[in-house]
């Protein structure tokens, strides 16, 4: 484990947000693709109830929008970054 629990693969998953790479799924639960892939879905949970990124955009239930990272998904990726 990384700064604050999170591991590459958050760091990862942030990353690929931060470069316009990532697509949220609003539903019940969020689901994030990356380049068209599902990311781990623990993962993916995580980051979102976490506050480090949310849809840019208003999107109807299940229906796709892309991600962005909050400023603290900014923070938190630049302290992985870091370590």
């Amino acid at each position: 484990m990384t700064t604050n629990g999170y591991t590459a693969r958050h760091r990862a998953m942030l990353q690929a947000i931060a470069d316009g790479r990532g697509e949220l799924v609003c539903g019940r639960t969020p689901s994030l693709s990356v380049d068209g892939l599902w990311c781990d879905f623990t993962a993916t949970v995580e980051l979102f109830t976490g506050g480090l990124f949310r849809p840019a955009r208003e999107a109807a239930f299940g229906k796709p929008a892309p991600a962005v990272l909050t400023v603290s998904g900014v923070q938190v990726l630049r302290s992985l970054a870091v370590a």
